[in-house]
């Protein structure tokens, strides 16, 4: 009897052991990691919701003011002082579809801080040494030696190809400069 009671005790002494385990560790999110600014750019660090807003650009769009008619049906307003601090990265034209950073700021509403124009970043770049082509809905194709597929995302304002985070530091229609901390990348557009 006293050897069935303490082997009782020991399996309830280990589920109640494990039961506090899974109690302790349910619900424990990793903290959010922190966004480290390089020069005039930022470099994402991993675990850090996506902010950015896509849509098209509208017709109200304006020097001063964004009109971005978001996929959901609703349309969103930013202010963007171009001097201070709104970011164009690709241009402004009417129908081209857009990934916006910004923030709310009280009685001012919505203020853009950066602007990627999506349709100018699609097609093929080439450099010295990387060739690769940035195609709508994800894909990565890499033209070098043996053709590689990955995929490409903009998170809070970054360009993320494959596993590397750049800031975009200039978009052009020819022209594509990549920012990350071991320096900046020249591209150029492929026709």
């Amino acid at each position: 009897m006293k050897l069935r009671n303490m082997k009782r005790n020991s399996i309830l002494f280990a589920l109640s052991g494990m039961l506090l385990f899974l109690v302790g560790c349910k619900d424990k999110k990793p903290a959010p990691m922190v966004v480290k600014p390089l020069a005039d750019s930022m470099i994402v660090i991993e675990n850090v919701p996506d902010t950015t807003v896509y849509g098209v650009c509208g017709e109200g769009t304006s020097m001063h003011s964004l009109e971005l008619v978001r996929a959901e049906g609703d349309t969103l307003y930013y202010q963007m002082n171009v001097e201070e601090d709104a970011h164009v990265r690709g241009g402004l034209m009417v129908g081209d579809r857009l990934a916006v950073v910004g923030s709310s700021r009280g009685d001012e509403g919505l203020v853009a801080q950066g602007v990627i124009n999506l349709t100018t970043l699609l097609g093929k770049w080439s450099s010295i040494d990387r060739n690769f082509e940035i195609q709508d809905g994800g894909a990565l194709l890499s033209d070098s030696k043996e053709p590689q597929v990955g995929e490409w995302k903009i998170s809070n304002g970054q360009l993320v190809l494959r596993a590397d985070t750049f800031s975009i530091y200039e978009l052009g229609t020819d022209s594509l400069y990549l920012e990350n901390k071991k320096g900046i990348y020249a591209y150029k557009r492929i026709r």
